[in-house]
């Protein structure tokens, strides 16, 4: 088989935004969500790879990224990231951290309030919070009291600290000024400025919103942008599919906020990026906005990933954002307007092409109830898990998927993700784990082929030493009708077989009759 490969310039990075030349698939960076994002286990498990409730932090030229699940992560181009163990305490739920007068301070969820001299620690104890009249800070959430921080977010305006977090259930999101010379210590009282409205039917509760009067408004985040402050919240509860992402916007940290005519700015219930809420937004290296935010799987095991797209305001300073997205698109820095011209064009061609199989596209094997067409079935909630003696599983797909009465077509692939079963993927290693065994990361290999027969081998990763339980890859843009994914190693424990959510290959149909 010949193997056709499409090449160009490569994109000058040193022009102005407003004349930067058009991006190329191939040369250009794209990213693709749920983010590929390292693990922070050493051994091949899936530790640190359920991430959600992202905070993510510009410092110096990097960024730092906090989970749930772990951190922190270091990246200079918000795509790649590199695992970086915190020091001193332990990264709590729902982590925040802020530098505030060359100190930085952590919390989160049932957490005190750190500190330490540099991002990645050691923290130390800075103190229990305390409310304005220096006793232990207790909250009161629809006329029951709690105590300690719940998805906290400290927002620095004009050298003045704030503290935003959420009540429980339908109570809304509070703030309050902190003591800049202890920043444990409310300075007034705590205010509320946003409440479960019933009207915004995207907040109730429940996976089809079917609960009216049940609500759990969370995960506040306070940005200022055009001088506007911006203040996203998430519902309707980090379990369903329906999770999403909504703004208020002020002209003051304190208030009053307006409910955003455009909400839910994020929210999605299918597909492989579902239950886009709590997140964060930073400015890129590119000097755009982007937003990161939790997405949520409808099936453990593995439950949850990462995702990220770009903002926007329009003419009216309403922030959108450009997602969520789960096709290949343009890194930051790679169009100067990511909010309207990030998408790369580049569609899924693998989903359900499995249904009628034939000679031509097969697999090596499966096991009841995890069928190899779930691995094309564009849903998480479902999986393929070869046999256990399957040495080397594949799965050849067959793009086209045509009758016998139809034209035969062919296809430009320039990309592909893989997404792994991560079994107890959730922060750090548990205890009574079994070991694992073989490589510390996945394996495998792409080929392709334009008649079934003659393959070519496109990508090689099968010694592949990092450990990521979702790939993304870019493919010499590559003219072909069949697409065969073969895994040589990965690793290995007693309770957890080879599993693959979804394998999707990305690019473009040809049109074969010009």
């Amino acid at each position: 088989m010949v193997v056709t490969l499409l090449c160009a310039a490569v994109c000058l990075h040193t022009q102005p935004a407003s004349r930067k030349p058009a991006p190329v698939i191939g040369k250009s960076v794209r990213y693709c969500n749920p983010l590929p994002i390292e693990a922070s286990s050493q051994d091949g498990s899936p530790q640190g790879v359920s991430l959600g409730d992202v905070t993510i932090v510009p410092e110096s030229d990097s960024y730092y990224m906090f989970n749930t699940g772990g951190g922190a992560w270091l990246s200079q181009d918000l795509v790649n990231w590199k695992y970086k163990p915190v020091q001193g305490a332990r990264v709590p739920v729902a982590p925040h951290v802020v530098k505030y007068h060359g100190v930085f301070y952590m919390s989160g969820n049932s957490s005190p309030l750190y500190r330490a001299p540099d991002i990645l620690g050691p923290y130390e104890l800075a103190g229990p919070w305390k409310d304005e009249k220096g006793e232990p800070w207790k909250g009161v959430s629809n006329g029951r009291p709690w105590s300690g921080a719940f998805d906290v977010d400290i927002f620095i305006d004009e050298d003045t600290p704030y503290l935003y977090y959420p009540g429980r259930s339908t109570d809304g999101i509070y703030v309050v000024p902190l003591d800049p010379k202890d920043l444990t210590r409310f300075r007034a009282a705590p205010k509320r400025v946003i409440a479960f409205n019933q009207s915004h039917v995207w907040e109730h509760w429940g996976e089809a919103n079917e609960y009216s009067l049940v609500a759990w408004i969370e995960g506040p985040w306070m940005f200022k942008a055009n001088g506007t402050y911006y203040l996203e919240y998430s519902g309707s509860g980090t379990q369903w599919l329906s999770y999403a992402t909504g703004v208020y916007t002020g002209k003051s940290p304190l208030g009053p906020f307006q409910y955003s005519p455009v909400n839910p700015i994020l929210r999605k219930t299918s597909g492989v990026v579902t239950g886009t809420g709590h997140g964060s937004v930073v400015k890129g290296p590119d000097g755009n906005w982007w937003q990161f935010y939790t997405i949520v799987l409808p099936n453990p095991p593995g439950g949850r990933r990462l995702g990220m797209d770009p903002v926007g305001f329009d003419r009216n300073g309403n922030l959108f954002v450009h997602g969520p997205s789960e096709t290949p698109q343009w890194a930051p820095g790679v169009v100067a307007d990511p909010a309207r011209n990030s998408d790369s064009g580049s569609i899924p061609l693998t989903i359900n092409k499995l249904r009628n199989l034939n000679q031509k596209g097969s697999f090596s094997s499966q096991r009841p109830g995890h069928e190899a067409s779930y691995a094309l079935d564009n849903g998480n909630g479902t999986w393929w898990e070869p046999a256990e003696d399957d040495k080397a599983p594949s799965i050849t797909v067959d793009l086209a998927s045509v009758t016998e009465f139809d034209p035969p077509q062919e296809f430009l692939v320039d990309s592909m993700r893989i997404e792994f079963v991560a079994r107890g993927g959730f922060g750090a290693a548990r205890s009574g784990a079994q070991p694992v065994s073989g490589p510390v990361a996945h394996q495998y290999s792409i080929e392709v082929s334009s008649d079934g027969n003659t393959f070519t081998t496109i990508l090689d990763k099968t010694g592949n030493q990092i450990t990521k339980y979702t790939e993304f890859e870019e493919l010499p843009p590559t003219r072909c009708r069949f697409v065969r994914l073969t895994i040589t190693g990965w690793p290995r424990s007693g309770n957890s077989p080879l599993g693959i959510m979804e394998f999707t290959v990305f690019g473009k149909p040809l049109d074969q009759t010009r």
